[in-house]
């Protein structure tokens, strides 16, 4: 027995889950970002996306957030490790591993890519009365629960021992 549902067969090009990240962000004024974006089935959720080959998981948030929005990031912190297996909210059929985080942004600028349609900052109370896709309402509970005070995400230890942060 192999776990997959009948009838599933993995995304094109992938026989694995594809390991994603995706940011919950704070703006200087304690608001979240969020994005509503028709992949999601015109939810809304937050930045984040697939980690590139030999992409350590804190580049790849990085990469994603400035790609999709154009903020910058401080104070990472790790989020819920959650997984979405063939989604129905998702667009179509697919395998992720969802590494989530809760960061900083000191700026509210926000510049959509073509992957999102519109962006708000929102309270914890307007976040949640927005219609979220659920791995969403599951990071906005993760949220209330703890604030930013889970550790801080760091990028992998090099072959030498020294550590290494994007």
């Amino acid at each position: 027995m192999t776990g997959r549902p009948a009838g599933a067969s993995p995304e094109p090009g992938h026989a694995y889950p594809l390991v994603t990240v995706g940011a919950l962000i704070v703006g200087p004024g304690g608001r979240l970002l969020l994005i509503r974006t028709h992949k999601w089935g015109d939810r809304w959720g937050v930045p984040g996306g697939k980690v590139d080959w030999g992409e350590s998981l804190l580049e790849a948030v990085h990469r994603e957030v400035r790609e999709e929005t154009g903020l910058s990031l401080t104070e990472v912190r790790w989020g819920p490790l959650q997984e979405a297996v063939l989604h129905p909210q998702f667009h179509r059929p697919a395998h992720f591993v969802l590494v989530n985080v809760v960061a900083r942004t000191a700026d509210e600028r926000v510049t959509l890519n073509d992957e999102a349609q519109q962006w708000a900052w929102c309270t914890v109370a307007e976040a949640a009365a927005l219609d979220l896709n659920e791995p969403t309402v599951r990071l906005l509970e993760h949220y209330r629960a703890h604030g930013l005070t889970t550790p801080a995400l760091h990028g992998p230890r090099a072959r030498d021992g020294a550590g290494s942060e994007a």
